[in-house]
């Protein structure tokens, strides 16, 4: 899944971080870094965030808002974090589903109501499925453990796969997630693309990503954070001093939110719109394929 994806040029100049490197030789230090941290990723995460990066992937998923039967891909999502927002959210509105169905038939009997609840229980998903889909092996093992340690395996499934050139078929999915993963591609457009290609008409494209802030001084601190602290982090708690560097680095050449905006309209996405929390640390991106 390394070699140059479809209409790449492997020799072709871009960055990682801060470094002007080849195509080629930034997706295998981005693998690298991902095989890396992957065993650590979570701990990280909540170090780096103050824990935040949970509130921000329920807000994603409450902006989904899923309904049962929904079939989602998430990309670059190799440590189970939204596909397991995304079960526990059709578990729960399948649930609402049930109880308001019960209550405007009080006339049923009891056998009526326990079949009700038996065919709730068999199918708690109401048929939805979500597919995680991640380029770095390591990253889809580690998601799988906790998945199982955490007993997620209804509507769950794992594919090794690049985003920029995706394993599935065209207008399979509702709905395409990616968070904090589309700055770690080396071809957005590509990757965009294939996210249009892989959506249903009416499908709906959802990004979560590391931005830009709007505010000077936040921005200041925040510069000062990432660049003083982080690394820190990452060597004390994971002892990658460099992994980490680059994860910062790589948030401060992402594109700003209206240049993200206009590529994802270049990509062929309609009504594209995106939503800044805390003040432009991340923002959700989002579009439909209509």
């Amino acid at each position: 899944m390394l070699g140059p994806a479809r209409g790449l040029a492997a020799g072709t100049q871009t960055h990682f971080g801060f470094q002007s490197v080849t195509e080629a030789e930034r997706r295998e230090k981005i693998y690298q870094v991902f095989e890396n941290v992957a065993e650590k990723y979570d701990v990280m995460n909540d170090s780096m965030s103050l824990g935040i990066h949970r509130v921000w992937k329920d807000i994603l998923v409450h902006k989904m808002n899923p309904s049962p039967g929904t079939l989602l891909v998430d990309v670059a999502g190799g440590t189970g974090d939204i596909a397991f927002r995304f079960i526990n959210y059709v578990r729960s509105v399948r649930e609402r589903q049930l109880r308001q169905k019960l209550r405007n038939h009080q006339n049923l009997s009891w056998q009526e109501i326990s079949k009700s609840y038996e065919e709730g229980r068999s199918n708690p998903l109401g048929d939805s499925q979500v597919v995680v889909c991640d380029i770095n092996k390591e990253m889809l093992k580690a998601g799988k453990q906790r998945a199982q340690h955490l007993g997620y395996s209804e509507g769950l499934s794992w594919v090794l796969g690049n985003a920029e050139e995706l394993p599935f078929d065209d207008n399979k999915f509702d709905v395409y997630t990616i968070a904090f993963g589309i700055r770690n591609v080396t071809r957005i457009d590509l990757a965009l693309q294939e996210a249009y290609r892989v959506l249903k008409p009416g499908g709906r494209f959802l990004c979560l990503e590391f931005s830009h802030v709007s505010n000077p001084l936040l921005s200041r601190l925040y510069d000062l954070y990432s660049f003083q602290v982080i690394p820190v982090l990452g060597e004390v708690i994971a002892g990658d001093w460099k992994s980490y560097q680059y994860l910062v680095e790589s948030i401060r050449r992402f594109p700003p939110q209206e240049e993200l905006k206009a590529m994802i309209e270049d990509a062929g996405f309609l009504k594209v719109d995106y939503q800044n929390l805390n003040s432009g640390i991340v923002a959700i991106h989002s579009g439909f394929k209509l």
